[in-house]
């Protein structure tokens, strides 16, 4: 008798803490989080506004009451970082004894005064009619080495169009230089001067150590920046508050933050962290990603609007990527005894594991992933001032919240480790 009532009993208790620790997170302090961030005097919370500045500080609020402490190395809180914006003042460039036009150059670089000559041995690239423009060019605007990518003369429009493409540059970054030609010259000579200026933004970080295993880590994210004032829409109103896009990701970080905080039971390091400048071109989260040997981060969970029902319904999310590692697989055993179900991303056209915060440290090998219910075929607020919070299911994103907080409970003890990213 005895031995047939011991599993019973150990279920029962199991099921007891299951449920004392769901109620760690609770639809009435999740919609408290999500109705500030995503409030009107947040101003869209658009880079290099008083709006974004409002909401960083309200994050490290919330962070520091969660008991969490700062990333090793930062004195507080916020994760501060320069961005450079160079705008073309002039170009020139001789290729052997051929002079080019200045719409033939394109520099991606830094330095407000350039000159380079086969002597500074950069590597050359040569793009050729057959190939993949898009493809290959942006696989060297993502680089921090030096190059120089000789463009075909066949693609002359799409050089034009990569001409106005003004990427904002990490300090001290490589230096692209992209040529249009069909050349491939043995002397060259180029020069590029641009007008430099200096922008500061901000991630905002949080910490809760390790017991047992400080230095492997995983991270929570989302991105905390939006589209900022418009134009205004049929009913007036141009504030683009990005309820859904981010709010409710940095919603469910913070909320992850407190939950974990609470239960004080992670053997892994948990590193919570709110991106700025995902809307401009996720440059807060490859300068976080920067900070971090990729062997030593377990598992990344980044959450990306999940304040609306999935195509599933209520009760389900989807995975980017999830054919490229276990780690959805873990996740769902982990909620086998609950209604929710983690599907693969239905958008595989969109490429959208390459295309939030996620990302870089994906392309590293990290088995980092993105969670969202968007449906984004048929998203109707997305990037539009209507996305509100009056617009969200937020007991369904509750749920989703505590569905990842309950999934990852493996992971974070680390139990389980998921395979490293497949390509």
């Amino acid at each position: 008798m005895r031995l047939l009532f011991l599993p019973l009993l150990i279920w029962f208790s199991n099921s007891v803490i299951a449920q004392k620790n769901d109620n760690l997170i609770r639809p009435d302090e999740v919609t408290r989080i999500e109705r500030i961030l995503s409030a009107d005097d947040m101003q869209g919370r658009q880079v290099f506004t008083a709006g974004i500045e409002k909401a960083a500080d309200f994050i490290v609020q919330e962070f520091k009451a969660s008991g969490l402490k700062p990333l090793e190395g930062n004195p507080g809180f916020r994760q501060h970082f320069t961005m450079v914006q160079a705008k073309l003042t002039e170009a020139s460039a001789r290729l052997d004894d051929q002079l080019l036009d200045s719409a033939q150059i394109i520099g991606f670089t830094a330095m407000p005064d350039l000159s380079v000559t086969p002597d500074d041995h950069y590597q050359k690239v040569i793009v050729k009619k057959e190939d993949n423009f898009r493809e290959i060019i942006f696989k060297y605007l993502e680089t921090d080495k030096n190059f120089l990518i000789l463009v075909d003369t066949s693609f002359s429009k799409n050089f034009a169009r990569l001409a106005k493409f003004h990427m904002p540059q990490f300090e001290g970054s490589g230096n692209r230089i992209f040529i249009l030609t069909s050349s491939d010259p043995v002397q060259y000579q180029i020069h590029i001067k641009q007008q430099i200026t200096r922008q500061n933004l901000t991630n905002i970080v949080g910490v809760l150590p390790g017991r047992s295993l400080k230095n492997e880590y995983v991270i929570f994210s989302a991105h905390y920046d939006h589209l900022g004032i418009g134009e205004p829409d049929a009913q007036g109103d141009s504030v683009f508050n990005g309820a859904n896009d981010d709010a409710s990701g940095t919603t469910a970080v913070i909320t992850l933050a407190k939950y974990f905080s609470k239960l004080k039971n992670n053997e892994r390091t948990i590193i919570f962290a709110a991106f700025t400048a995902e809307e401009v071109g996720e440059f807060g989260s490859a300068y976080f990603s920067k900070q971090f040997n990729p062997e030593k981060v377990m598992a990344m969970f980044n959450i990306e609007m999940i304040g609306t029902e999935s195509k599933w319904g209520r009760n389900s999310a989807y995975i980017t990527g999830y054919e490229r590692t276990d780690m959805g697989t873990i996740l769902q055993k982990n909620l086998e005894k609950s209604k929710f179900r983690f599907y693969p991303d239905p958008y595989p056209e969109q490429q959208l594991f390459f295309r939030s915060d996620n990302a870089t440290l994906a392309k590293q090998g990290v088995p980092a992933h993105t969670i969202s219910t968007s449906k984004m075929d048929s998203e109707k607020y997305y990037h539009q001032p209507g996305d509100e919070i009056s617009t969200l299911d937020m007991q369904n994103m509750t749920e989703i919240i505590k569905a990842i907080a309950l999934s990852s409970r493996t992971i974070v003890s680390g139990k389980d480790t998921p395979q490293r990213v497949k390509f």
